[in-house]
């Protein structure tokens, strides 16, 4: 059943048409994931379709009496709001519905049995909407909602929340409200790795329809059925599936679109030829022809997708040290942010620091940029270092100059590859058009806020990239642009991001904070960080779980002058396995125990060779336990017949 339709929806900012002709239809319990390209209008649409913004022309149906939640990029709240009076209100329909149920059921003490059956019919009725809209501990879900989220402080207001916890209260708000459709604009900013591994399993739960605009790929791989991605300046495409059947499913439809126009453009070809033979070729019999000669020459051809043509300009080559940092120690007051945290950063390398919010990641980038002393330790920058830093809240960028004052350093001229290129032409080529240069910065979408200053960074010429939080906003084409630039950057990086996917692709090491202060490095990308982290932590749960109790050894069942096999006895052979299992098992377990230890050790990780090897024996050890107990269990039931 059709729960929301947009229909012939048209949308213009001045001369510049954002969609028209767009026609959009989410079933009852559809998951769709929203795509395009930066400007694309993702969230205009999505406003549109919550109601909260209107279309020049094109009509919004929704199914009678459906509940529709919507959550913007960046969440309002009203005046004098606490985290507290959110949830509350979010859980309105649930509050109505338990009174209601509390109503119901004082009717029923009141009425005879006899007339007890529609009373009946109707609680059972709301205890369905009950369970829908959450349950009926509703203190105790907001609370568990709210602390898994990372918000203490039940009472504070919410205008004195920074802006990655009032994003917080704002999912948990959307949450409670459990609708029929869920609208979520980039919920995962602002969100650490693991809170979205989190967000991505409730959304998973919940039983409504859901429509997301996110670029986290992940994130969309797990969630969605369907990618509906918007056609700059017309309509949308709809693909069934999740983000990697998109993905092949468009490769396939463009090489098909391309081959279309190939044969398009050489049937042109040979109808111009055809035109310029001369008087013959003009008879009326043949008008039917020119005509449409004429009409598919006139015809839009297959265009590829424009992106952004982000460009690293060259930098001079890195010296033996980069950066490097030891026992470098940090405090506010008496919370303690870095306790000796050490950091030797190479040339090539691409380090991603990962962690829960506030545990210190960009505290520590400013750090080693020299914008925030340390209590203690040392510092050293090379002298051939030239750092580039990408602040998370954009604070370069001016929301009053236009696009092209952002971009410029005083030059009308930018060199890239040993050629001067205008200033102009590279805007154009990372899709900010003329017309587009002479907006103000702050009429930009955020995405586009991001691309800008990206590409200003990259102007820089430098050889280390500091990046805090560069993912946020942008749009799946550019993300995929910015993952080959950095891969193919020759100097070294530094990387906060939330982006599981984005961080698999590029970082070589995981610097991953993990509160009071304590930091540890992890070789690989993000996905081995996950793996090594787990068996980390299970080797130190083993390590300080009471060991198992070896089976106590089977006294020997008394010999005959001549003992021969029967049913329910051991052979010679067998018997002496069996009084050397204790033995066997507890040395199997100790070199169990002393490989787990040594995954445990931070240590470890500083050289990538020695882990698959001690995986290796650690499996192979596993392996050996398992094999003991399963024959000691094989034997003792040979000795019970």
């Amino acid at each position: 059943m059709t729960l929301l339709r947009a229909a012939n929806v048209q949308l213009s900012f001045g001369s510049r048409t954002i969609f028209q002709g767009l026609t959009l239809t989410i079933e009852e319990g559809e998951r769709v994931g929203l795509v395009g390209v930066n400007g694309s209008g993702k969230s205009s649409l999505m406003k549109i379709m919550a109601g909260v913004a209107r279309a020049d022309t094109g009509e919004i149906q929704l199914r009678r009496g459906a509940r529709v939640t919507y959550l913007p990029q960046e969440p309002e709240f009203p005046e004098g709001a606490t985290v507290a009076s959110e949830l509350s209100v979010a859980q309105g329909p649930l509050r109505e519905a338990l009174s209601a149920h509390t109503e119901l059921g004082r009717r029923m003490e009141a009425t005879p049995p006899e007339g007890q059956a529609k009373l009946l019919e109707q609680m059972a009725t709301l205890s369905d909407r009950i369970e829908h809209l959450g349950g009926w501990d509703t203190e105790h879900h907001a609370r568990t909602l709210l602390d898994r989220l990372g918000v203490k402080d039940w009472d504070k207001p919410v205008a004195q929340l920074s802006g990655g916890l009032r994003k917080r209260v704002a999912i948990a708000r959307a949450l409670l409200t459990q609708p029929e459709l869920l609208m979520l604009d980039e919920p995962t900013n602002h969100l650490d790795a693991d809170t979205v591994d989190w967000l991505e399993g409730e959304l998973d739960k919940l039983p409504g329809s859901l429509l997301l605009v996110t670029h986290d790929r992940y994130f969309l791989d797990g969630l969605v059925d369907r990618i509906v991605e918007i056609q700059p300046g017309e309509g949308v495409v709809s693909y069934p599936g999740n983000y990697e059947a998109y993905i092949e499913q468009k490769v396939a439809a463009q090489e098909q679109a391309s081959l279309a126009e190939h044969k398009r453009e050489r049937w042109i070809a040979q109808e111009v030829a055809w035109l310029r033979r001369g008087p013959e070729a003009r008879r009326t019999k043949s008008k039917a022809r020119i005509d449409r000669a004429r009409k598919l020459m006139a015809e839009k051809g297959f265009e590829r997708p424009k992106a952004a043509g982000l460009q690293v300009v060259a930098a001079p080559r890195l010296g033996h040290t980069v950066i490097e940092a030891e026992g470098v120690k940090k405090s506010f007051g008496e919370r303690r942010v870095l306790d000796k945290v050490d950091l030797r950063l190479q040339r090539g390398e691409r380090v991603g620091l990962v962690g829960p919010n506030g545990v210190g990641k960009t505290t520590f980038l400013r750090v080693l940029l020299g914008e925030l002393p340390p209590d203690d330790g040392k510092l050293v920058i090379g002298k051939n270092t030239k750092v580039a830093y990408y602040d998370q809240t954009r604070a370069a960028l001016d929301p009053e100059q236009t696009v092209y004052e952002a971009a410029s350093s005083g030059e009308d001229w930018v060199e890239i590859g040993g050629q001067k290129i205008a200033l102009r032409d590279y805007l154009e080529d990372l899709l900010f058009p003329v017309p587009m240069q002479r907006q103000k910065v702050r009429a930009l979408s955020g995405g586009e806020r991001n691309r800008l200053l990206l590409a200003r960074l990259f102007l820089e010429g430098a050889n280390v990239l500091v990046l805090d939080e560069p993912t946020n906003d942008l749009d799946i084409v550019t993300l995929n642009i910015l993952e080959g630039l950095l891969l193919g950057f020759t100097g070294s990086v530094l990387l906060v991001t939330h982006d599981r996917y984005f961080l698999d692709k590029v970082a070589t090491s995981i610097l991953a904070f993990e509160g009071e202060g304590k930091v540890i490095r992890y070789e690989g990308n993000y996905a081995m960080y996950r793996r090594l982290k787990e068996q980390a932590e299970a080797a130190r749960a083993a390590a300080s779980a009471p060991k198992k109790e070896a089976p106590a050894p089977v006294a020997p069942a008394a010999e005959t002058a001549k003992p021969s096999r029967k049913p329910g006895k051991l052979s010679y052979k067998e018997q002496r396995e069996l009084e050397g299992m204790e033995a066997a098992i507890e040395a199997a377990e100790t070199r169990k125990g002393e490989l787990e230890a040594k995954l445990a050790d931070p240590a470890i990780y500083s050289s990538p060779t020695k882990v698959p090897e001690l995986q290796r024996e650690l499996d192979a050890a596993s392996s050996e336990v398992d094999r003991l107990y399963a024959r000691w269990q094989e034997l003792q039931s040979a000795v019970s017949g």
